[in-house]
């Protein structure tokens, strides 16, 4: 459960990526992307058994979390899924990685699945939590079902000046009333909250968080740069790489989905898992099973 020692940096697009690379520099190579309001430690027990396996194994902080920063001030703080993607992309390329495993949750599987459904041939193989994890612009404004709406409570908050200020002024404390609601079979302790907890310190964090929730509903613009990427995920593409995808039976973000609600999404082949004693945050809760998903699919090739 230490923290990660040293990090590594790179430029690659707009950022200079603080990064984890573990494992030979010759195994096959897996990326690993955290979500919100997470960090990279959510797969400190995800890696050894990775590199144990023989593979090299990047995790990278996301745009606005921990040293990762903006080389250039003005950039636009985005949190859109066309930037996440075009993020893990850019340092696929920085580091002249062609292919890799790309497995996440959360905004990083987001990343993952923007990877997989526009440029399929650098993705061996993907792991994503929450199935098909491309936002659908076009459904924006569907109200779901009263239940479902009062789980994502903190976005309609983040909508408002108060919630931005609010998120500015108790990162920690929404942080970790996320983790507890959303993972509530997970007894984490203090300490392991608090190893992660920094990453949220980034000054960065509060204005690409907020446009994150505000796009996602329409109701601030992308960044131009990513409009064709944004264009293309209009069309909500296939996924045509062999994936495994997972729920967690207790998430409390969205309750899980049978195989066949986002069967249509993957032509490829698919496994889907409902985890028992699960929550939102798998690879830290349940980090042997997301580590043997990544296998599996490197088994294949």
């Amino acid at each position: 459960m230490s923290a990660f020692a040293p990090l590594k940096s790179i430029q690659a697009g707009p950022l200079d990526v603080s990064y984890v690379d573990a494992g030979p520099a010759d195994g096959p190579v897996v990326f690993l992307m955290h979500g919100f309001p997470y960090d990279i430690h959510a797969f400190a027990e995800v890696v050894p058994p990775l590199t144990q396996a023989g593979c090299r194994v990047i995790v990278p902080y996301l745009r606005g979390y921990g040293p990762t920063r903006f080389r250039d001030a003005a950039t636009p703080r985005s949190g859109e899924q066309a930037a996440l993607g075009a993020d893990l992309l850019a340092l696929m390329d920085a580091l002249a990685i062609p292919r890799a495993v790309l497995a996440g949750y959360d905004w990083g599987g987001r990343a993952c699945c923007v990877v997989a459904a526009l440029w399929p041939a650098r993705c061996t193989g993907l792991v994503s939590y929450k199935n098909y994890n491309l936002f659908d612009h076009s459904r924006a404004l569907e109200p779901d079902t009263p239940a479902n709406e009062r789980s994502l409570w903190y976005q309609y908050y983040f909508h408002s000046e108060r919630g931005r200020e609010g998120l500015r002024r108790h990162r920690r404390g929404i942080a970790r009333l996320l983790w507890e609601t959303w993972s509530p079979t997970w007894r984490f302790d203090a300490a392991t909250f608090e190893r992660t907890a920094p990453a949220f310190d980034n000054s960065d964090f509060v204005e690409v968080v907020i446009h994150s929730y505000r796009h996602r509903y329409n109701l601030v613009p992308g960044d131009p740069a990513y409009a064709e990427i944004e264009r293309q995920l209009a069309a909500q593409p296939p996924i045509t790489v062999p994936t495994i995808t997972f729920d967690g039976e207790d998430d409390g973000v969205r309750p899980p989905s049978p195989a066949s609600a986002h069967a249509a999404r993957f032509t490829g082949p698919r496994e889907h898992h409902i985890v028992p004693g699960a929550g939102h945050n798998l690879p830290q809760e349940k980090p042997a099973l997301f580590a043997q998903a990544v296998l599996r699919l490197l088994s294949r090739h």
